[in-house]
């Protein structure tokens, strides 16, 4: 029997699930807006009640996105020179035959992604309340505008990236995204810093 590591906790998983979710809709909604896609907005029952479903959305992407802080912020935030070599090889992700750095729970390209969610993520909250609360004042929509129109451009390629890496890129992390489990010997294989610090090594 395979032994087991339990890499994410159950309030991640599901947290990650509702943040992930809102997001990809929102990006849907935001892109139906962005190009006035017709087939988009009558999915949701035309563009008046897209705009309510992607208000509401985008409450819930914050509300996540806050809760998400305490899981991943603090270490999103420290780099070692593991990590930096890391950088310097590209993960292996571009040649097999390089050596890879240990890691520790997570990557720095995962922690840098997160950085950029945080970032982009806060960005176009700010700026969907200026949209939402303060339309009589032009000067406040036109930077609304372009803030939120620069952070879903980045948003929208982000993702599928992310998406990619932590799916068909990386086999068995799917895995961890639903039940917060991975195998005990790729975890050492993987993440030997975070398992020698939790003493399963």
């Amino acid at each position: 029997m395979v032994e087991m590591i339990r890499k994410s906790s159950t309030d991640e998983i599901v947290n990650h699930l509702i943040l992930a979710g809102s997001c990809i809709l929102l990006m849907l909604t935001g892109f139906g807006f962005l190009f006035h896609v017709d087939a988009i907005g009558s999915v949701f029952g035309g563009f008046n009640t897209m705009k309510t479903v992607h208000n509401w959305l985008g409450i819930a992407f914050a509300l996540s996105l806050l809760y998400s802080l305490h899981h991943y912020l603090i270490e999103s935030l420290e780099y070692d020179a593991d990590d930096l070599q890391w950088f310097k090889v590209a993960g292996g992700y571009l040649s097999h035959k390089v050596k890879v750095p240990p890691m520790g729970k997570y990557n720095p390209g995962q922690k840098l992604y997160y950085l950029a969610v945080v970032a982009f993520g806060f960005a176009i909250i700010i700026s969907g309340i200026g949209l939402w609360f303060f339309q009589d004042n032009r000067t406040v929509m036109l930077l609304s505008h372009i803030i939120h129109n620069v952070s879903f451009v980045v948003l929208v390629i982000a993702v599928p990236v992310h998406m990619y890496l932590g799916t068909l890129a990386n086999p068995g992390t799917l895995q961890i995204m639903v039940n917060g489990m991975m195998p005990l010997k790729d975890a050492r294989k993987k993440h030997p810093k975070w398992i020698k610090a939790i003493g399963k090594m």
